[in-house]
Parts: structure tokens; sequence; C-alpha cells
């Protein structure tokens, strides 16, 4: 995969918090990039979450993280390609980001094992309500049998469509690969993507000074790098990604109580950025956007401190209970079952409310407490008569849950 580093622009001004939806990165504005490994996803969505205006302290602090960030213009290029067969938009000023975890062992990431080239294990598809007021995560699971269409490998020869497992689209053909298999499995069109790897999310949990979990047994997993008592304890960088990448040693050994764990983790790490003012402090917030940048690839758009700002801006104020998380829905592959597939007409429901932005509600298991979190287009106000609006239509019922629910709770 080709990138490159972008020259550091002017700093952008920032006067002080918008609430309203950030022009320019919905899927509605021509001209902008639509463009988007055994790992972590959902890491890049708590980057979209902390990346927010401090970078405005001054014009070194500034620089210096603007120039971490690394570009993939490569797949933009092959985006472009392939635009005859894309989606179509979404409704204006909702997004859809495609958050990949790269598990590449190369540079610092070579005590994970041997480089065996570019690999993917957990991806997430944040949707972001045009309204703001909500995000819904979904996990792709990696063992989800999809259809891969042609790609273009990183030596330039050219692969044939096939049909195999989801997180052979990204060891095929990168990210742009990756991007067009998950529109091709949606039918939503991605507007932005953001990859993160080992190290990144390392630096991420330590900015925030660690992330608080229980567990119910001893842990000892040597191939996660993972040994930890019993209880209620804060994880920092080594033993939080043991924690997250462990697979055998904790639940029953599934992927699906893996993807459950990571969707947890994230959640808690969303609520401590947003509860202990890190947002707020510049002291604190500036060790995070280090961490973030440092560990960052995405599309040309977001390539920037200023791209960031102005798609995450708007999302400050989303409270955590309507920060929600949830994996397609899937069952065993009717040929293996070791594998997954789509369980329709659910999966197809799913994608068609995501991306009409409309309504999608998860539904917590019943031994957690948690109430059904409604996500998707706002609320229609009250009547001008006076009289009670409706009630407004929940969407359909996905099991899932919310940053609001903590991974001690």
């Amino acid at each position: 995969m080709d990138a490159q580093v972008t020259e550091t622009p002017e700093p952008p001004r920032f006067t002080g918090w918008d609430e309203r939806p950030a022009e320019g990165l919905g899927s509605h504005r021509p001209g902008l990039s639509r463009t988007p490994h055994r790992w972590r996803g959902w890491a890049a969505l708590g980057i979209t979450v902390v990346m927010l205006a401090g970078a405005g302290s001054g014009w070194a602090v500034y620089a210096k993280l603007n120039s971490n960030i690394r570009t993939d213009s490569a797949t933009e290029k092959e985006l472009r390609k392939w635009e005859s067969e894309r989606p179509p938009a979404g409704p204006p000023n909702a997004a859809n980001v495609l958050l990949i975890g790269s598990d590449s062992r190369s540079g610092d990431n070579r005590q994970y094992g041997r480089d065996s080239g570019q690999r993917s294990d957990t991806t997430m598809l944040l949707h972001l309500a045009a309204d703001r007021k909500s995000a819904t995560a979904v996990s792709i699971p990696r063992d989800l049998m999809v259809e891969v269409p042609h790609c273009k490998r990183p030596d330039g020869t050219e692969t044939a469509p096939r049909t195999t497992q989801f997180n052979g689209a990204f060891a095929l053909g990168g990210a742009a690969c990756m991007i067009r298999t998950v529109e091709k499995l949606t039918g939503i069109r991605i507007d932005h993507y953001l990859i993160i790897d080992f190290v990144g999310f390392k630096k991420m949990v330590d900015a925030v000074d660690g992330v608080e979990i229980c567990l119910s047994r001893p842990v000892d997993d040597p191939a996660a790098h993972l040994t930890l008592p019993a209880g209620r304890q804060t994880l920092h960088g080594e033993a939080a990604l043991g924690f997250v990448r462990a697979r055998k040693s904790l639940g029953n050994g599934s992927d699906t109580q893996r993807m459950q764990r990571q969707q947890d983790f994230l959640g808690a790490l969303v609520k401590k950025v947003q509860s202990n003012g890190v947002l707020l402090n510049p002291t604190r917030l500036y060790p995070v956007l280090d961490a973030a940048t440092s560990s960052l690839t995405t599309d040309a758009a977001l390539a920037s401190l200023k791209g960031l700002y102005e798609l995450v801006r708007s999302t400050r104020s989303i409270p955590t209970g309507r920060v929600q998380f949830m994996t397609v829905p899937r069952r065993e592959y009717r040929y293996d079952p070791n594998r997954d597939e789509l369980v329709q007409p659910d999966a197809g429901r799913l994608f068609g409310q995501l991306h009409s932005d409309l309504p999608v509600t998860v539904k917590p298991p019943p031994d957690t407490g948690e109430k059904p979190v409604r996500t998707g287009a706002g609320a229609p106000a009250g009547r001008t008569d006076g009289t009670p609006s409706p009630p407004p239509d929940p969407g359909p019922f996905f099991p899932g849950t919310t940053a609001g629910h903590g991974v001690c709770e």
C-alpha cells in the first residue's frame, strides 16, 4: 500500500464548539474522498471520539500532530477506477466510516510475531446519524463469508472475484479491496476510513490512564501476552491489548464473544474520555492526540487535524447512551461451522436502515438491566395544536450494547 504524508497546512482557527453537523463530511458534498490485520478496527472509533480541536494551542503542536497522520493516496486512486460499481451516497450530513484494525508485524509491531503482510481481524462500520444525535458501530466478523470483487494486489496484479472470509479482502488488496467488499455486502457507501495498529491502540489506552475492566476469574494466556488476576482492575497498554486480542482463554473461545468484549472495552474507553475531562484539558488532550495521530492512516479528506476536527466536532455532545455497538446478524455458515454467513432478511434490513439514516434500536441482553436505545433520525417535533406527538418509530431491534454500559456494570 503506497502511503505519503500530507504537507502541513495552515492551522485552522477554532472559535468555539459548533454543535451543528459538520458540513463537508457527510455523503452529500461533491469532490470529497469517499474512500476508506488480524486486529482492532474498533480502536479507530476511539480516535474519532477524542480527535477534537485541542490542536489550536500553537503552531508547533499543530504541525507535529498534523504531520503524524499518514495519507493513503493509493486507496483513493484505486476506488476512482470502480466508481460506477459503488453504492449511491446516503442522506446529506450522514457519514459512514470504516474502522480497520491492522495487525501488521512490521516496525514496532515485530514483537507480536513474524510479518506476513497486511491482515485484518475485527472491522467496524461506524454510522454517524445526520442529526449527530447518535452513532452506531457495527462489527463485521473476520470469518464472515463474503463476495470479494476484483482487487489490485500490492504488486500491481489483479485478483479474480471470489467468495472467501471477510478478512481476506484486506490481505488481498488493502483498504480499497476491503471498502469495496463492505459496500458490496451492505449497499452502504463508505465516506471515510481509518486504520490503526497494535502500537497505536496501546498508546491510546495509556494516554487516558487505562481502562477499567472486571474479570470473574484469573486469566493466563501466553499467546495474547496476558496474565491477569480476577476482579476489578485498570488495564494499561500491553495488558489492554492482550485483553482484546485474547480468544481461547476468555469466554467460550469464540470470535463472537471476543467481538463483544472488544465492543465493551471500546465503550468503556469512550465513556472514560468523556467523563474524565480529557477533551477540555489541553494537558491531558495532547497525549491522546499524539497517540492517535502517530499510528493513523486515513483517506485524504481526513488526513489532517482540521479534517478530523470537522468530522468529530458535531459528535462531541452525543451521550454515551447513544453510542451503540452491535454485530451484523449472522449464523454458522451452511458449508462450514467454523465460518459465518449473514442472516436474512435481518442483515438486509439493518443495512437498509443505516443507508437511509433511519432508526435502529439496540436491545441489550436481558441480564444487563439496560433499556433499549433508539438511534438514527431525530424524533419528530410535537404537534402545533398542542396534542402529543405519536411515539417515534423505534425501527428494528438488534442485540447490542452502548458506551453508557460499562464493562463492570
